[in-house]
């Protein structure tokens, strides 16, 4: 398991866009796609089936221990059929 800590604006994000932190846990330890980005993250993607199928992307910086969560947001960008 992947040691993991919200930022405050990560939290933020939770409270405002409704996600459960139990999805986020579920996206970070089973994507379905995990990108690495030029910016030196990594964003994890997971359908989250309780939420109507759309995409939860969670963006972490892994350079820092324990790893921090930046922000949470279900990707309107991604459609089901690019899913996994």
């Amino acid at each position: 398991m992947i040691e993991c800590e919200l930022s405050e604006h990560a939290y933020d994000m939770l409270a405002e866009r409704n996600i459960r932190e139990d999805w986020v846990k579920l996206a970070i330890e089973d994507p379905e796609r995990k990108e690495p980005k030029e910016d030196g993250t990594v964003h994890y993607i997971r359908a989250i089936e309780q939420y109507g199928g759309r995409f939860l992307r969670v963006v972490v910086n892994p350079h820092v221990r324990p790893q921090r969560i930046v922000t949470v947001f279900f990707d309107r960008r991604i459609r089901r059929s690019e899913g996994g």
